[in-house]
Parts: structure tokens; sequence; C-alpha cells
């Protein structure tokens, strides 16, 4: 049986050689390991590996996993629906949020942040497939939301975030992340300082990165499938 160690370190085999067969620099490129559902242990034995900065996407066990963790050196990355009621506990409790998509949530992200704490670096998360059943702004509405979050106080507008309809085809997979790096690209024309693309994960991070990823979302094939 593989060990969690032996697969991150194959996760990030993969993100060195794609790096290197697009012309990127592997240290450009961060890994986000995807460990909601995954117990407190599964997390300790990845950071005894390496691995820093771990995903979650439901409020209340990511809390959980948080408090028991506390010894550790992790950053914490929210990448779930985020409901108006589980904005405090948000605000409170992670370093980033990658599933901004209206100002409503952005504000109460705000209001609710610690002063005590650094600000809360964000991401947009925008529906760049048209998907009915996807989460996220539509392309055309990102420059206003972008401008309206990057406004806020106690927030640092990183970048954009998007989770692409899913294909096997590569060049499709490209031409999406395209789009998402092109939007994040007219932001910064626009005078935004934006800085992450949070786009890729297990079946199609090597198109990411050469399109520009900057933060990958991996969770497959680290952990294997969801419990």
């Amino acid at each position: 049986m593989t060990t969690l160690p032996a697969k991150l370190q194959a996760v990030r085999a993969r993100i060195a050689d794609a790096a290197r067969l697009y012309g990127r620099e592997p240290a450009a490129i961060r890994l986000l390991a995807v460990s909601k559902t995954w117990p407190a242990a599964a997390l300790r034995e990845l950071a005894a590996a390496g691995q820093k900065a771990f995903g979650e996407s439901y409020v209340q066990e990511a809390v959980g996993k948080i408090d028991e963790l506390r010894d550790l050196d992790i950053e914490w990355h929210f990448i779930g629906a985020l409901q108006a009621n589980k904005t405090r506990l948000v605000a409170e409790s992670f370093d980033w949020v990658h599933s901004v998509d209206e100002l409503r949530i952005a504000q109460r992200l705000a209001a609710q942040r610690p002063m005590t704490m650094p600000e809360l670096s964000v991401c947009l998360q925008v529906n760049i497939s048209g998907e009915a059943s996807k989460a996220g702004v539509p392309p055309s509405a990102v420059p206003a939301l972008a401008q309206a979050v990057a406004a806020l106080p106690r927030l640092r507008l990183r970048g954009l975030m998007a989770i692409p309809e899913a294909t096997s085809d590569f060049a499709a997979q490209r031409s999406s992340f395209r789009r998402l790096r092109e939007l994040s690209q007219g932001l910064q024309a626009d005078g935004l300082s934006l800085d992450s693309l949070s786009m890729g994960m297990s079946h199609d991070l090597e198109a990411a990165i050469a399109e520009g990823a900057t933060l990958l979302r991996v969770g497959t094939a680290i952990f294997g499938e969801r419990r």
C-alpha cells in the first residue's frame, strides 16, 4: 500500500516535471493538499513530510482539525461553498478563502476578521465554464466584484479560482485555464495587484501549470478517493 508521504512526493514530481516542460519554476507553484473528510492524523502525517498548506470545504469539520493541529505550522485554505452564517468561523480560523463569489460574503469576512490576525487572503471563484451546477461569479461580473472586494479592509484580494468543466481533453483543459489567466491579466491591467491563480486538480494539474497556475488544489492523487 502506497503511503501518504509517497503519494505526496509523486504529486510533487508531477508538478516539477510539468513546470520544467512549460518553462515554469517549480518553486512558483504551490501545492494545496485538499484534506476535506480526512482525519487530522492524515494531515499530521503529511505535515511531517513537508506539506504546509491544506484545503478544507466543510467549516465545522475544518475548525475541529485546526484546533487539533494548532501545534503545527499549517496554512489553512477554505475552498468550499461559503454560507453567510459560517463566515465568522472562517474569518476567525483560516488564512485563505478561495471561494468568494459575492460581495455580501466578502463584506462579512472583512467585518469579522479579527484585528489581531493578518489580512485574510481571498480569491474570487469564477464560473469559467458557465455550468449551471457550479458556484462562481460569471466572467463578465468579475471586474466590478474584484474592485469592490479589493477596497474592503482586513482582506487582501490575491487572485482568481475556478473549477472548470471536467474533461480529459488536454487542449480543452488548457482553454479553460487560459480564460481564467486572461481574466486575471485584465484585472492587473486595471490596476489590481494580483499574484495567485488557484486552478488545477488531480486530473488536470499539468494543463493548469501550462497556463500559469500558482496554487494547485489536489486531493485524490494524495489521499485517494474521498471517504
